[in-house]
């Protein structure tokens, strides 16, 4: 008896977290191919995102909140597969965006991964999600947990500094990342 309540009770969590995902994917999967961009293959980000998003699907405390619970959970995946698996000659190395590999990368798209790695967390996250992804100000500063002026402030300083490396600093292709 305990069995089936507990197996009837695992199919409707299932069934919930289902109806809430499958709304939010494609913005979802966006967010991972922009945020990735060569520190992992973005299906495997989704992937384990999911898994520990559905394990800890009890915790969400609004079904409202449920894209940024996944994007919550997506930023510490990455930053821990950062942390394990950060090459030496990082600076050095092209990333790869979309699965793709590194020689169909174009010049320019290969400089603007590069130059995004300069940027500080923040500013580069509030970047991707608002140039690449498409979110809006008022989105970004509910996945950031910030105020709408602080994300517009640090798209303003994230432009500029990307402006100042990709323009005003010539040297900028033998620098290494810090």
């Amino acid at each position: 008896m305990f069995r089936r309540r507990q197996k009837q009770s695992e199919e409707e969590k299932r069934a919930q977290f289902m109806r809430l995902y499958e709304p939010v994917h494609d913005a979802f999967e966006r967010f991972c191919k922009a945020r990735v961009y060569g520190d992992m293959n973005f299906q495997d980000l989704m992937h384990d995102t999911i898994l520990i998003a559905f394990d800890k699907f009890e915790q969400l405390k609004d079904s409202k909140a449920f894209l940024h619970f996944l994007f919550g959970i997506s930023r510490r995946v990455l930053s821990n597969a950062n942390k394990k698996n950060k090459p030496e000659n990082y600076g050095e190395t092209l990333p790869v965006a979309f699965g793709e590999d590194v020689s169909s990368k174009n010049d320019a798209a290969q400089t603007l991964y590069k130059a995004l790695s300069y940027l500080p967390e923040e500013q580069r996250e509030a970047v991707i999600l608002f140039e690449i992804t498409g979110f809006s100000i008022k989105e970004i500063a509910g996945i950031q947990n910030a105020g709408e002026s602080a994300v517009k402030q640090r798209l303003h300083r994230g432009r500029q500094r990307l402006l100042n490396l990709l323009i005003e600093d010539q040297n900028f292709e033998k620098r290494e990342v810090i």
